[in-house]
């Protein structure tokens, strides 16, 4: 993402006009405009004050890349080098999953506020998804709490054991 598609997502997400955010942020809005469109590119120190005045903090998070295990039938398993996280609205969202992961129930709902739902899906997901689905529906912590009580292949379940084991242990340190 752009650090202008950033500005603009902050400002929209803190319900701001562009007037608003550069009253708060001390700038002009002509200049918060020209960052938004990418015509001007603001410092960080700018970028952060203008994160601040919308409510939210720029912060460093680990990248998760992916590599792929093959599995039985031909299939592959996608490996996060860490466990995502997600904000807890989409953590928590009702969300219905693309036809490629739920082919059997393509109109299913998944109200992932309801523990049932929620180990429903992550068993879809961690099953039958890639690595952008995965990024999409399972949150770490979420999968840690669930993880005994999933129902999943070996193969699934031996991919997935060290990191879950990993994170479990870094939680309790």
């Amino acid at each position: 993402m752009r650090t202008g598609e950033l500005l603009a997502e902050a400002r929209r997400a803190a319900e701001l006009s562009q007037h608003e955010l550069a009253q708060r942020a001390g700038t002009s809005r002509p200049t918060l405009s020209a960052y938004e469109r990418g015509r001007k590119s603001p410092t960080l120190d700018t970028v952060t004050r203008l994160l601040a005045g919308a409510g939210f903090e720029l912060a460093l998070e680990s990248r998760i890349v992916f590599h792929e295990q093959s599995a039985p039938g031909g299939r592959s398993i996608s490996l996060p080098s860490a466990l995502p996280r997600l904000p807890l609205a989409k953590a928590f969202a009702s969300v219905v999953l693309p036809v490629e992961l739920n082919w059997s129930e393509p109109d299913r709902r998944f109200d992932l506020a309801a523990r049932a739902d929620r180990a429903r899906l992550y068993e879809i997901v961690l099953r039958e998804g890639t690595g952008d689905h995965i990024i999409e529906y399972i949150d770490g912590a979420l999968l840690i709490d669930l993880w005994d009580e999933l129902v999943l292949p070996r193969d699934v379940r031996s991919g997935w054991e060290t990191l879950v084991h990993n994170a479990r242990h870094e939680h309790l340190t």
